[in-house]
């Protein structure tokens, strides 16, 4: 009986959304690309990085004119932290993608639902993610300028 305890005790709770799926990341960016279509982007591609998807961009007509968004799956990120964390055989670079881009699709979800709700519009909650013509996102060039537009210090 105490043998079995111990076993009990070592395993991890996991708390990586995902992290055992088994759904292939082809297959979570076609249902990305349908719920993005329906959400009415007018153009979607997927990026690929040694073969694997690693951003999928598109484009959104809006009251203001056309914004391009480029959502990232950060899987290296998801890599690090399956490793720290996960049973030995999830503990991969394929399934850090296919947690990644489960993760992605449940938060263009959550963010769909609210738009639905009235609560926010399509550019207020992936405002982060839209481009400038240089193909920069909002959130990159406010961190290349070390997000100075946002602080409240008065030497800025």
């Amino acid at each position: 009986m105490a043998e079995k305890k111990n076993r009990v005790s070592e395993i991890k709770v996991m708390a990586i959304l995902n992290y055992t799926t088994s759904i292939n990341v082809e297959k979570t960016s076609t249902e990305i690309q349908t719920l993005l279509a329906k959400a009415g982007a007018q153009a979607i591609m997927n990026e690929y990085d040694e073969g694997v998807i690693n951003c999928i961009s598109f484009r959104m007509m809006t009251p203001h004119g056309a914004i391009f968004f480029k959502l990232p799956a950060n899987i290296q990120g998801v890599y690090k932290s399956l490793q720290a964390e996960a049973q030995p055989r999830y503990r991969t670079k394929e399934q850090a993608s296919k947690v990644a881009w489960r993760i992605v699709k449940n938060w263009i979800e959550a963010q769909l639902a609210m738009i639905e709700a009235q609560q926010a519009d399509m550019v207020e909650l992936f405002l982060p993610f839209a481009q400038d013509n240089t193909g920069l996102t909002v959130y990159e060039k406010l961190k290349g300028n070390e997000f100075k537009l946002l602080t409240h210090d008065s030497k800025v």
